[in-house]
């Protein structure tokens, strides 16, 4: 019956880490730190920041009366086991980076569309697939005569519309469709920077199955050994390392590369981007950076696992690894033959002295800190203070601040670039009214620029004419916001 086999198919997903997540009682508090660290902003991170941030999380949550016992080590070791988090070890680096599996991400992004589900049998969508329908119809067409047609057709097309531009008659996208059309692209953006990941496994599995293949041939030489001695990288000749391959050229060529950047930057200068959310507009403007990211730690794995498999092979390393292997069947053949004899409870007489090793993770050392036995310095000048949007906007209250000239500077430096910060306002225009210049801008920026990530340090000189500085949020205002000043 065709159930029994689905149901037998779903019950080995049951085991897996991405059901198991779903389904797991503490999940969505376990989905929750993982996609706030290394899904949102930073996509890996070094065990010791990993470590430091979940602890801060955990006693909050602990504050609140949920039940978290263990160190954040403990957990991290945890979901390590779980599938998870993976580890790498990157070369040269003094620790090690964890960061999603598949199956989290998978999780993180199936949790996300439930939360903000996209509108059913959009315009957009459906665009998308007739124009993929018509570029593969085309695409695959022998008939001379069928496209050669279609080409004319195309030629008459543009003609007529290039008239009708001329004549006044140009058709823009509404602003409803472009901004429905933007936040499909996005999400098809979204699934392509995580599929990366898939691939990498793939990659991974292939590498694991070859050296299987080379450990159980037997013989001296076998079909994967052969191709490995005749400089074939097995790896890269596959057909997920063919299909990666040609993903790459596309994704590095410089044309296309061209054309991407020049279409975002077009993009990025529409009004209607102004409606989309915060998170949306980044994820645009990272766009280009991500895709480069993701594909070049595939590509540099793919190079990785292609190279160490020869070196596996160059190196006779499989000698040694195929004797061990055959060591353990010839003891496992040797147990199977007598186990009618001897039963299992019963006791051997012997006695085998076994070698032991405490392994403990790089993360879990602790260094020697020279400076805690030094005596303590004298007192030295503190870092500035740092201010915040909420305390901007009692200040604002409180105060009278030339909004109007702020403005004009503002204004005067957005027509030399195409975005500015606070700092690089302050560094042509000094705050004339000290620090209410500062949180004049800070103002501003809240409700006309974008927030960044980061801080930057402002400087300024009071009424009394003592230079001060502070830590404030970066606030970035934009070229195409700027008639929103105005």
């Amino acid at each position: 019956m065709k159930v029994d086999k689905t149901i037998a198919a779903y019950r080995r997903m049951r085991a897996q880490p991405l059901w198991r997540l779903l389904a797991s009682g503490n999940g969505p508090t376990v989905i929750g730190l993982l996609q706030s660290h290394l899904y949102e902003k930073e996509r890996s991170l070094p065990a010791s920041i990993l470590f430091e941030r979940l602890a801060r999380d955990l006693e909050e949550l602990r504050a609140q009366g949920d039940e978290f016992p263990q160190t954040a080590q403990a957990y991290v070791a945890r979901w390590l086991n779980e599938g998870y988090l993976e580890r790498r070890f990157l070369a040269g680096a003094s620790e090690e980076e964890y960061e999603l599996s598949t199956a989290t991400v998978e999780a993180i992004r199936f949790l996300s569309g439930l939360a903000e589900p996209h509108s059913a049998a959009t315009e957009s969508r459906l665009s998308l697939v007739i124009q993929a329908l018509v570029g593969l119809a085309e695409a695959t067409d022998t008939d001379k005569s069928h496209r050669i047609a279609r080409l004319l057709a195309e030629q008459e097309r543009i003609d007529h519309e290039i008239e009708a531009i001329q004549n006044g008659q140009m058709r823009v996208l509404p602003y409803a469709s472009a901004i429905e059309r933007t936040r499909e692209i996005i999400s098809l953006a979204e699934e392509l920077t995580g599929d990366f990941r898939r691939v990498r496994d793939q990659f991974d599995q292939l590498n694991r199955d070859l050296r299987e293949r080379i450990m159980d041939s037997d013989g001296n030489r076998g079909e994967v050994l052969d191709s490995l001695f005749a400089g074939i990288d097995l790896i890269v000749e596959s057909e997920a390392g063919k299909s990666f391959s040609a993903f790459w050229r596309l994704l590095t060529d410089p044309e296309q590369a061209a054309t991407l950047e020049e279409a975002l930057d077009s993009v990025m200068s529409r009004e209607f981007v102004g409606d989309l959310e915060i998170k949306n507009r980044r994820f645009l403007l990272r766009l280009t950076r991500n895709l480069l990211e993701q594909g070049g730690s595939v590509h540099e794995v793919l190079q990785t696992f292609a190279r160490s498999l020869k070196n596996f092979v160059q190196s006779r390393e499989y000698l040694e690894q195929r004797r061990v292997n055959q060591l353990l069947k010839e003891a496992q053949r040797a147990a199977l033959s007598i186990k009618d004899e001897v039963k299992a409870t019963e006791g051997l007489e012997y006695s085998l002295e076994l070698s032991s090793s405490r392994l403990q993770s790089l993360s879990q050392w602790v260094l020697y800190d020279p400076s805690l036995q030094v005596v303590p310095e004298l007192m030295r000048e503190g870092e500035a203070a740092p201010i915040d949007l909420e305390s901007v906007s009692e200040l604002v209250v409180q105060s009278e601040i030339d909004f109007r000239l702020l403005k004009e500077h503002v204004c005067d430096i957005l027509e030399q670039r195409d975005q500015a910060s606070i700092g690089d306002v302050l560094e042509l225009f000094p705050a004339t009214q000290g620090l209410g210049s500062v949180i004049g801008l800070l103002a501003l920026g809240s409700r006309h620029g974008l927030k960044g990530d980061s801080v930057e340090t402002v400087n300024w000189v009071g009424e009394d004419d003592q230079a001060r500085c502070a830590r404030i949020p970066k606030v970035y205002f934009l070229k195409e916001r700027m008639d929103e000043l105005v």
